[in-house]
């Protein structure tokens, strides 16, 4: 985080692919976009009302994926690993074009979207980055369920556990710092199942689209998908990975120190509700100057408080 202009991407990128929940097939144009202009999302498979915004306010549904949702019902789901793609890669604006309803799932990791970002390269205004300064701690508890969000002098901090019956994947925990670590092994990280819950989802109508291809399928101590694992925390840094995504659904990079165990998309968008919901939790701050060295970061010289 050592460019504090704001950023897009250099030149339009393409994919294609299948929604792993809807099983439908989508074309998916990311442009670049003007500064101040946030992540926007559009629907040109519709005329009108077509525009969805990713906020953690617009969240309409979190089973499984993230879904935003605009004012009309009009919906764009599955999000969470492009938002994350775009925060590690400090992508601030940006116009995402789908012909459907859900982002592609790709290999069901965000390692496409980010090798393409990086191989197309990024455009940095003069515009100066905003970003969201945590103040105080907040907590939630749901059952075995715990998240919290707690003040951070320089960085965003994920420290994530998880905990399964199954034999294999048992008890997994990571931290990482997103803007000092490298990222690899949680952009690879794909998204998972337990075997035996792939005729739940149908039956509810999730996982149209999922395969081996998209998805690690665990069937009791075994790994039924090709090749095994790419990194042996590969679960857990799943969990890392939609985290990154779901946090930057606060429209902005954020300076925070997350722990989570047994969480999930529902349970950090109930987080941020409840941090965004009292503005004595946080600050929105505008950097000023051309980097940022951590031990400025509380410098007012360098920072113009705007919220």
């Amino acid at each position: 985080m050592s460019v504090l202009s704001q950023s897009t991407i250099a030149n339009r990128i393409y994919f294609s692919g299948v929604g792993i929940h809807t099983g439908t097939n989508v074309n998916m144009n990311i442009l670049p976009s003007s500064p101040n202009s946030g992540i926007i999302f559009k629907r040109v498979d519709l005329n009108q009302n077509n525009i969805v915004i990713p906020s953690f306010e617009n969240v309409s549904e979190a089973t499984l994926c993230t879904t935003v949702s605009n004012q009309f019902g009009v919906k764009v789901s599955t999000i969470e690993h492009l938002m994350a793609a775009f925060l590690g890669s400090g992508i601030d604006n940006a116009l995402v074009e789908l012909d459907s309803q859900e982002v592609p799932i790709l290999d069901g990791s965000a390692r496409d979207f980010v090798k393409t970002l990086k191989e197309t390269g990024l455009k940095t205004s003069d515009v100066p980055i905003k970003l969201i300064k945590i103040n105080k701690r907040i907590e939630l508890e749901e059952g075995d369920k715990y998240i919290s969000l707690d003040k951070s002098n320089t960085t965003l901090e994920i420290e994530f556990e998880i905990n399964y019956q199954n034999q294999l994947i048992k008890n997994q925990k990571n931290k990482i710092n997103v803007f000092e670590d490298s990222l690899e092994d949680i952009y690879n990280s794909r998204t998972f199942c337990l075997y035996e819950d792939i005729e739940k989802l149908k039956k509810v109508g999730l996982g149209k689209g999922g395969s081996l291809e998209n998805a690690i399928v665990v069937k009791d101590d075994k790994i039924l998908n090709k090749g095994g694992l790419r990194n042996k925390n590969e679960f857990v840094n799943h969990k890392i990975l939609d985290c990154m995504g779901d946090l930057y659904l606060v429209g902005y990079r954020l300076i925070g120190s997350l722990k989570c165990s047994h969480g999930g998309h529902s349970l950090t968008n109930k987080l941020l509700r409840k941090v965004f919901s009292d503005n004595r939790n946080y600050s929105l701050i505008e950097i000023k100057g051309k980097n940022l060295p951590h031990s400025l970061v509380n410098n007012r010289h360098n920072l113009k408080s705007i919220a």
